[in-house]
């Protein structure tokens, strides 16, 4: 019985496939258009990246333009920055501003295809800027001279050496596209030192390049001959330059500095946060590590040494406008400024004038003056070290009888010193302003994406 009805048992499977297949469809039809739309969605973003490093690139190249000519206005029409047979990038710039601020406008565009007439896609960014004026001069070096040596640069701000210039390895100033003025005196005669020292030799190349080491720019060098390794216009001939005085700063007396702390108490480490108020004298040495953060208000005294490592950094309060604070350093062993430390310049892109006084004559720190053998004797200590990408592009530094030593540094604006030791990468970009006129910097100040 089972059995027979069983066998009497009868369907059909069509009615499955009409009520399934189209879902089924429907399915791979949904799919399908998932696929699709998300290969859209990367295509556009990828096209949407592209134009963004067009305007990026264009925004380096306006900023780099500008730096050779103040008065650069923009492309004027698209530039092509890539083109193949399937997609085409190109940009725009234009400036406005004054003398005392500018703004880029710039627009990234992305054709696709290629043969598009109108963008796929546009970022447009502007980048505001504000100029850094160098003075005479944003290297400035007595009768020790300036040594350079690996691939230490000067690409910005003229330079001018009582002393001698000694250049090796890849060491360079100026650039190709941006040629800098050089004036060496040759004021570093007798050698041995005497109580003459220093006076102008009477013979001999003031300047030594090695290697492939070079200047770019005009050369003036008393008693100079060989102009090999100088380009741009390179040696002038037959130049002859004065010694000049260095920079004068007068030691302010003790009614300057109604503040007081200690070594210790204007020290900070770790995550601490100190401020040192205008007219502050620090007795004793002062540490500063570890990324912690100093707000300057205005001149300080430290009569010991400033150490300042691992991401440390000094800030300049909006408080002194543009009126640059001098901290100034009485100790042997000066400023050490190391390890990613940085001088952080207010609103008003006032920097710090860092001077040191310390010498080898009896009278240090205080002296009026130092000469003869005192001078000679103290022209090769170090009492301003900056190293691993220290920074402070608007701030100067002074040693004032002594040596600046620089190695492996970021920005920094202008270095005065009896003697500048330049090695490995350090960098000095632009001057900090100074008296007088000269080449101005545009340096980035914000960026705004639209």
């Amino acid at each position: 019985m089972k059995q027979r009805l069983a066998d009497n048992q009868k369907g059909s499977i069509i009615l499955v496939f009409i009520i399934t297949l189209p879902f089924l469809i429907l399915l791979a039809m949904y799919y399908m258009s998932l696929s699709l739309t998300s290969f859209q969605v990367s295509r556009l973003d990828q096209l949407h990246t592209e134009a963004q490093l067009a305007a990026d690139a264009g925004a380096d190249y306006a900023v780099e333009q500008l730096a050779q000519n103040t008065s650069w206005a923009g492309t004027g029409s698209e530039i092509t920055l890539h083109s193949d047979s399937s997609l085409r990038t190109t940009y725009t710039a234009t400036v406005t501003g004054s003398s005392s601020s500018k703004t880029i406008a710039v627009t990234g565009n992305t054709y696709w295809p290629a043969s598009a007439t109108t963008p796929t896609r546009s970022v447009s960014v502007d980048i505001d800027l504000y100029p850094v004026t160098t003075g005479n001069y944003s290297v400035v070096a007595g009768a020790g001279g300036l040594f350079m040596s690996n691939s230490s640069k000067i690409t910005g701000g003229s330079v001018f050496i009582n002393g001698e210039i000694s250049m090796s390895n890849s060491a360079q100033i100026g650039l190709s596209t941006n040629p800098v003025s050089v004036q060496v005196a040759d004021d570093i005669c007798p050698s041995p030192a005497d109580s003459t020292y220093p006076k102008v030799c009477t013979s001999g190349n003031p300047i030594t390049i090695n290697n492939t080491a070079h200047i770019y720019g005009a050369v003036t060098a008393t008693n100079q001959t060989n102009g090999s390794g100088m380009s741009n216009t390179g040696l002038t001939s037959g130049g002859s330059v004065a010694p000049q005085a260095l920079p004068t700063y007068t030691r302010p007396d003790s009614s300057h500095y109604p503040n007081s702390l200690t070594g210790n108490q204007a020290s900070c480490s770790g995550s601490q946060a100190v401020t040192w108020p205008a007219g502050t004298k620090i007795t004793g040495n002062v540490t500063l590590s570890n990324s912690c953060t100093v707000t300057v208000q205005g001149d300080v005294w430290i009569t010991g040494t400033l150490n300042l490592s691992n991401t440390t950094k000094m800030i300049v309060s909006n408080t002194v406008g543009s009126t640059q604070p001098v901290i100034m350093i009485d100790g042997q062993g000066g400023a050490t400024f190391s390890n990613s430390t940085q001088i952080v310049s207010n609103s008003s892109s006032t920097g710090i004038e860092f001077i040191t006084f310390y010498s080898m004559a009896a009278c240090s720190p205080s002296c009026a003056s130092v000469t003869g053998t005192d001078l000679a004797n103290s022209r090769s200590i170090s009492t301003i070290t900056l190293s691993n990408t220290a920074a402070a592009p608007n701030s100067v530094f002074y040693a004032y009888w002594t040596q600046v030593q620089l190695s492996n540094s970021g920005q920094l604006g202008a270095v005065i010193g009896q003697t500048i030791q330049m090695s490995n990468t350090a960098a000095i970009t632009f001057g900090s302003a100074q008296a007088g006129v000269g080449n101005t910097t545009w340096i980035v100040k914000g960026y705004h994406r639209q």
